[in-house]
This record gives C-alpha cells, sequence and structure tokens, in this order.
C-alpha cells in the first residue's frame, strides 16, 4: 500500500510541480511555475498509464547507438524525461560521441516523466533498471531510500569531477549521510525580478531583504496610474503559488520539517513567513486572482514592479518568443525595453532567515546494476565533453549545475553563456542581459533549497503539494484568517498527511 501510494504521490507531483523544460515550437502548455513544456503526439502519455519493462511505456523512444566495437561489447540503458524531438536529437548526438570515444554502447529510452516512477519500481522488481537515469529533484532521495539508485557510484562520479565543481545548493538537496545520491546536471531557480529603472529613480536599493521588498512595494505601488509594486501567485488551486511562497519561507527560515522530520509548519518563522506574504500581496499586488498568466500579463505590460518567476521569463522578456511578448508603453519602440531595464534577485532573505532561492534541479541517477563502471563514465562524459551541447538545447532553463572544472572553475558557465535561447528568433542572454545578471543566476544556485528531500521527506513534499494544502491555507488568511490560525492549520494538516503516509507503511 505505500509503495502504491508512493507512486501516486509522485505522479502527481511531476505532473504539478515545473521541470527544466522550455518552449521550442509553437505547441506549448504552460506548467506550474510559468515555464513552458513541450507536447507533442508522440511524447503524450497520462499517469495512468501502466507498464511492466523500461521498453513498453507509451511515450517511449528508444535508439541504440554505435554498432560494435570488436571483442565483448559493453550496452548500458539510460533512461531520460527529455522526450521532446529536438532534446532527443542533442541526446543522441552525445552518446554517438560517448561511444565514439569509449567503445561502450548506450540504449536510449526516452520516457515521460509521469511514467517515470512506476517504471522504476516496476523494472525494480524485475531487476531491469536503467544503468543511468535523468531524471528531476522530486525522485531522488525516494529512489536512494527504495535502494534504487547507487549512491556510492554517484559520489565517486562527483568526487572523479571534483565536487566543489558544482553548484553546493544542488548538491546539497540530495545529500544523504554525507554523499550525493545522483549527479547534478542541469536545473533552474526562481526568481525575484524587478524593474532597475522604477528602482534607481526612486532611490531603492536592490530587493535582496524582506524590509526591501516592503519598502520598494509601498514606494512605487500606484494603482491609480496603473503600477503596482509587485505581482505574484495567490492562485488556490495553482502549485505554482506553493512555489512562489515557499521560496519565501525558505528565506525566513520556515521549514517543512525537522532534522528528525517532524513537522514544523506552526514555528514563529512560517508565521512570519505567511503574514509577509499575505499583506505583501494585500496591499501591493493587483486584486483578484494572480496565477502564471496573469502575473506575466502584469510585469510584461509595465504594470507591476516586481515579479516572482521562473528563468523561463527571461527569453520572451527580450522579445524572443511571439506567444508571449512584452506590451508596455515603452516595449512599442524597444520590445527588450523589459530585458534591458530589469534586475534579478535569485536569493533573498527573511528577518529570521538568510538567503535562499527555490531550485528546481535534474539530475543523473546511477542504477543499481552490474554495469556500474560503463555507467560512470557515461554520466562523467555527458558532464564534460558532453555538457555544453546539452545545455544548448534550452538555455533559459537548463543552467550548469556544474559550473567548470579544477582547471577552469567557469568553464561551463562561459559556455554557457554564449549560448543562444529563445523560440522565434534566438540570441544569448547576455545580447539583453548584463555579466553582472548572468553571474547572479549562476552563484544563486549555491542557495538552491526545497522543502523536506535534504530531510529524507519526499513521500510528505508528495503528499503537501498534491493536497495543495499551502495554496488553499493562504487563501484563507486572504480572507481574514489570521496567520497565526493559517500556520496552525498547515501544521495539522501537514501531521494527518504524514500520519497516513505512516499508517500506509
Amino acid at each position: 500500500m505505500k509503495r502504491m501510494r508512493f507512486v501516486f504521490l509522485l505522479l502527481v507531483v511531476v505532473a504539478l510541480v515545473a521541470t527544466a523544460c522550455s518552449s521550442s515550437s509553437d505547441e506549448t502548455t504552460t506548467t506550474a511555475s510559468g515555464g513552458e513544456t513541450e507536447t507533442t503526439a508522440a511524447t503524450e502519455t497520462t499517469a495512468a498509464t501502466e507498464t511492466t519493462a523500461a521498453t513498453e511505456t507509451t511515450a517511449a523512444t528508444e535508439t541504440t547507438t554505435a554498432p560494435d566495437t570488436g571483442g565483448e561489447s559493453v550496452t548500458i540503458k539510460f533512461w531520460s524525461t527529455e522526450t521532446q524531438p529536438a532534446r532527443l536529437e542533442a541526446t543522441q548526438a552525445i552518446i554517438d560521441g560517448f561511444t565514439a570515444a569509449t567503445g561502450i554502447n548506450v540504449q536510449l529510452t526516452a520516457t515521460d516523466e509521469n511514467a517515470l516512477p512506476q517504471l522504476m519500481l516496476t523494472n525494480a522488481a524485475s531487476k531491469t533498471l536503467p544503468d543511468v537515469v535523468f531524471h528531476p529533484l522530486d525522485f531522488t532521495i525516494g529512489w536512494a531510500n527504495a535502494g534504487l539508485l547507487n549512491i556510492d557510484a554517484a559520489n565517486e562520479v562527483v568526487e572523479s569531477l571534483g565536487a566543489d565543481t558544482f553548484s553546493a545548493g544542488a548538491r546539497s538537496m540530495v545529500t544523504i549521510d554525507g554523499k550525493v545520491a545522483a549527479v547534478p546536471s542541469d536545473g533552474w531557480g526562481q526568481l525575484l525580478i524587478y524593474r532597475k529603472d522604477l528602482f534607481d529613480a526612486a532611490g531603492l536599493e536592490k530587493p535582496d531583504t524582506f524590509a526591501k521588498i516592503q519598502a520598494a512595494a509601498e514606494a512605487l505601488n500606484d494603482p491609480g496610474n496603473n503600477l503596482y509594486g509587485i505581482t505574484a501567485s495567490n492562485d488556490p488551486n495553482a502549485v505554482f503559488t506553493q512555489q512562489t511562497w515557499e521560496h519565501f519561507a525558505l528565506a525566513n527560515g520556515c521549514q517543512l520539517v525537522d532534522a528528525g522530520g517532524a513537522v514544523t509548519l506552526d514555528t514563529p518563522n512560517c508565521v512570519e513567513a505567511i503574514d509577509f506574504y499575505t499583506n505583501l500581496l494585500g496591499n501591493y499586488a493587483p486584486a483578484g486572482l494572480q496565477d502564471v498568466v496573469s502575473t506575466r500579463a502584469t510585469y510584461f505590460a509595465g504594470q507591476a514592479a516586481m515579479i516572482v518567476w521562473s528563468p523561463f521569463i527571461m527569453d520572451e522578456m527580450a522579445g524572443l518568443r511571439d506567444a508571449a511578448l512584452p506590451t508596455c508603453e515603452q516595449c512599442v519602440d524597444n520590445i527588450s525595453y523589459l530585458a534591458e531595464n530589469s534586475d534579478f534577485v535569485p536569493a533573498f532573505a527573511g528577518p529570521s532567515g538568510a538567503p535562499a532561492q527555490y531550485g528546481q534541479a535534474s539530475y543523473m541517477g546511477i542504477g543499481m546494476t552490474d554495469k556500474t563502471d560503463a555507467a560512470k563514465q557515461f554520466v562523467e562524459y555527458w558532464l564534460s565533453t558532453g555538457y555544453i551541447d546539452w545545455l544548448s538545447v534550452a538555455p533559459e532553463g537548463k543552467f550548469p549545475m556544474r559550473q567548470g572544472t579544477a582547471d577552469n572553475p567557469t568553464e561551463y558557465i562561459e559556455g554557457w553563456r554564449l549560448l543562444e535561447t529563445g523560440v522565434d528568433r534566438r540570441a544569448p542572454l547576455s545580447d539583453y542581459y548584463g555579466e553582472e545578471v548572468i553571474n547572479g543566476l549562476i552563484t544563486g544556485s549555491d542557495s538552491f533549497a526545497r522543502w523536506g528531500f535534504e530531510q529524507g521527506q519526499g513521500e510528505l513534499v508528495g503528499a503537501v503539494y498534491s493536497t495543495l494544502i499551502v495554496p488553499q491555507i493562504l487563501d484563507e488568511v486572504f480572507a481574514g484568517m489570521s496567520p497565526e490560525d493559517g500556520a496552525a492549520e498547515m501544521q495539522i494538516m501537514a501531521e494527518e498527511e504524514q500520519e497516513l503516509l505512516a499508517d500506509e507503511g
């Protein structure tokens, strides 16, 4: 029973929580984070899809690399959640290069994220796990605790490449007993974006603390002239609200659980984060429902001084995607005006916390199979020779979680900086954003944080996300409930979910 609930909750989470997918075709759907994820007829699947082996996935696309090199050949299985044609093509090119360099063949299976949790458990039972699996953070700790991932092998890869060359935040989110459970590949961090031109004109400081955010929102809020201090999600039925508020919660030291796994949502830190967020939006944001679409539209119309969104907005701010063009007054003559006059705060801090940034990262997991050495070689190649080619498929949402090498600590940052992004038009982000902005995005990854994963509470995170506990109770606080009562309600409901998980165990 516990296994079935674990699978169900992971399916719900992956359907709701945004992953680092960018738009590269006209057929897109908006994700919870405000990013874009592509859908094609060849890769669509549902959470209800049942399979008995990796090769039977409804959405699977398989290819096998180069022919045998002579003598005894080795073939490893690589599963990837990147199902879009352009990304499959990029993945295959990396595989071809690896096979040419090592003689090791790689069988690629592209499977929809929704099917991945069940596939891993099913194939573990039949002892046909993949040798390497590209997957989002949301699965890593649960799989590691279930014995599906080879933690020692992943740790050996990170140590071989140089632990210091990887984002500290990406490593810490999957660290178990001092070892990483999977190797960080790429990711994105949520951003507080602000109109630097308006801030400079008003003599306001960079909004990197609650106090500075509050001061700026109050100073710039002018509804009579269609300008609000901030726009951020308040939708009670969207994980986007959970993600946005969790950023503020983390910044104020509000955690889902403590080191022992006990729920801690009724702490003063959480009460303070609830109070700040609801007052901020209640007093200085547009009235009514604010969601992925409306927050972006408000900022793009020049009607908000700040917005909380994912980096998928960056190419759109530059006018590189026709389906989401800026419409501000200044944008008529200069479509990239917002890109040129916005700045970014990856990590900010509350009065009771330290700078933190909500982050979503993807990892290369090494399965518990008998081909560990070959799998390790493939992961090392992916994160070195093939790395820039991989990041190039969606630079705005694939920040390098490995920043460089021991000899050149910024090698991959420098390479990523030059990559082109966009949909209808393409250009490097550096054409529109200054060096300070780009460096801030990268260094912010060291502060990546999420609720629960480091404490081994991935199942509880899934339950909290799927039941929308946080967005629903925040909505009640917006409607008049006190922050203290709201925190108490969050505590009770999260504890109930935790007890249910324990009972089903």
